[in-house]
């Protein structure tokens, strides 16, 4: 697990966690809850986004590889 990874979970699980205070709030009464309800939307669309980007480089990071062998085998031959 690459560190984006790590990061974008923690991320998306801490914007679940503050929707779900945001949750806790409205039922409460409490004001600031759609405060809490958009901060942790944002927290959880960038951790998703993140999950994202650790993917696509993952995928990345294997084609270069794949890349450089099959230049090693032409170079070889």
């Amino acid at each position: 697990m690459n560190k984006y990874l790590r990061r974008g979970l923690l991320l998306s699980i801490l914007g679940i966690f503050i929707v779900y205070g945001g949750y806790i709030m409205m039922n409460s009464e409490i004001k600031l809850y759609k405060v809490a309800m958009i901060l942790g939307v944002l927290v959880f669309s960038w951790g998703f986004v993140t999950i994202v980007y650790s993917l696509i480089r993952k995928i990345e990071r294997k084609s270069i590889i794949d890349a450089r062998h099959e230049e090693e085998e032409k170079e070889n031959r």
